[in-house]
């Protein structure tokens, strides 16, 4: 692992501000808006592991928070498909070449960029079979570039849950998914000395970032901010392909 320079930590904890102050507002979009930002300066297997981490322990705070409207029926259907995922992904990191893993991650980034900006809610409730996709992709991309949380979103929206129940069982799926990664991480050998320096460093920036947005959230019109994270989006994922 490479030696990394104050200008780098200082742009880290730069971006991993603007995210998670996002995470504060939204209750998800940290990894959207992380994981290309850092990718401009860290390899990929320092920068994705990091926020995988740090949403698991925002997932703790919100999801503890508001643990009486978790939703765990909805939670379940999800759970062995995104084990599934994971392992999956485990196995990409180590044998796909990651140049071409950034590719597929800007692409990816792009195209949920757009699909937020003309996409609809679903106007009515879909069955609990569309966990099989959403909990596969949700754990395969999540573990491979920290930014599974799109395809939870989606399907928490076809279960349409309120607002409350919905911020409540999206952390309690990161807290549970969240390990399933990190255990993943773990026996992969990418969490080393270096790696938990940063984490330790990132820690407070990620909490300061939370309790802004928290502190915020009910002051940004709704579709506003849908449409300014999707158009940093896919400046990021434009940049993150170019790269």
């Amino acid at each position: 692992m490479e030696t990394f320079g104050m200008a780098q930590y200082a742009y880290a904890f730069v971006v991993l501000s603007a995210a998670y102050f996002v995470r504060g507002v939204a209750g998800f979009g940290s990894g959207l808006i992380a994981i290309p930002l850092l990718l401009m300066w860290f390899p990929l297997l320092m920068a994705v592991p990091l926020v995988v981490a740090l949403d698991y322990l925002a997932s703790a705070s919100q999801g503890i928070k508001d643990r009486q409207a978790i939703q765990w029926r909805e939670i379940w259907p999800l759970l062995p498909f995104a084990l599934l995922g994971v392992m999956g992904a485990v196995y990409l990191l180590q044998a796909v070449d990651p140049r071409l893993l950034l590719k597929g991650l800007a692409i990816f980034i792009i195209l949920y960029a757009l699909y937020s900006l003309v996409g609809k809610n679903p106007e009515s409730v879909h069955g609990r079979w569309w966990a099989i996709p959403a909990g596969g992709l949700g754990g395969l991309i999540g573990t491979t570039f920290g930014t599974g949380g799109p395809f939870y979103v989606v399907y928490l929206q076809m279960r349409r849950l309120d607002k409350t129940q919905f911020r409540a069982t999206f952390a309690a799926i990161f807290l549970l998914d969240g390990a399933n990664r990190l255990a993943g991480y773990f026996l992969s050998g990418m969490l080393t000395l270096q790696f938990l320096r940063m984490l330790a460093m990132a820690l407070p920036v990620m909490m300061v970032g939370i309790y802004l947005g928290g502190r915020v959230h009910t002051t940004v019109g709704q579709e506003t901010f849908r449409r300014g994270i999707g158009l940093l989006l896919i400046c990021s994922g434009v940049a993150l392909l170019l790269r």
